[in-house]
């Protein structure tokens, strides 16, 4: 399953540091992320998009430049199938960035979408009447009584002025545990913590997190 991170601070950061980071959790992941990536980051308050079919510890970091708001995504297909630039996440449109993690099946709803997580976002939006929090709790919800099995559905969705962090798994909890590291002044949420550092709070399964932004 995928691995995601989001990173956002009062201070401009360097992307390439953070992406460097990610990329080498990816890499050493039990789990094969190699099917693509990709990632949204805000310079000079315009959100900028990037996705590569290559895996991503194969990048090119450096002409990213610096940000105070970053999202990626590095992307293990199910069954290894459907690899393209295309199907990579962050998904996105005019108010949302959306990246997820982990597998359902047997779900009984009907909803547009090449891939299961694309589907998953256009189903929630499906409920946003002004509080895609309250969209977000309202489709999970809907989600996890019309699936057959959830192994895990964790969710990072983020708009101008907050992100909103969604855990909930029924299995192998040590690789679908979320990962924060909160500050006054940094947040960064993660698949899993970066090698070295010690800060880090476990995301509690079955929690919705709402983080303003800086």
């Amino acid at each position: 399953m995928c691995r995601l991170l989001y990173v956002n601070a009062k201070e401009e950061f360097s992307i390439s540091g953070y992406l460097k980071k990610f990329a080498e959790i990816s890499r050493n992941s039990r789990e094969f992320q190699g099917h693509g990536w990709g990632c949204a980051y805000i310079q000079e308050g315009i959100w900028h998009y990037y996705k590569n079919v290559n895996p991503i510890w194969e990048e090119d970091f450096s002409k990213f430049g610096n940000s105070t708001r970053l999202i990626a995504h590095a992307r293990s297909a199910f069954k290894d199938e459907g690899i393209i630039v295309e199907n990579n996440m962050p998904f996105y449109d005019e108010k949302y960035i959306f990246i997820f993690n982990g597998q359902l099946s047997g779900v009984k709803i009907k909803e547009e979408g090449r891939i299961g997580a694309e589907k998953i976002f256009n189903y929630i939006k499906r409920f946003d009447k002004g509080s895609i929090r309250d969209a977000l709790e309202k489709g999970t919800e809907i989600i996890k009584k019309k699936s057959e099995f959830i192994r895990a559905m964790n969710i990072i969705i983020t708009d101008s002025h907050s992100t909103f962090i969604y855990s909930h798994f029924n299995e192998d909890e040590e690789y679908f545990t979320m990962n924060a590291l909160l500050s006054d002044d940094l947040t960064v949420v993660c698949s899993d913590p970066f090698d070295g550092e010690n800060d880090w709070t476990l995301i509690k399964n079955n929690t919705l997190l709402e983080l303003k932004c800086f």
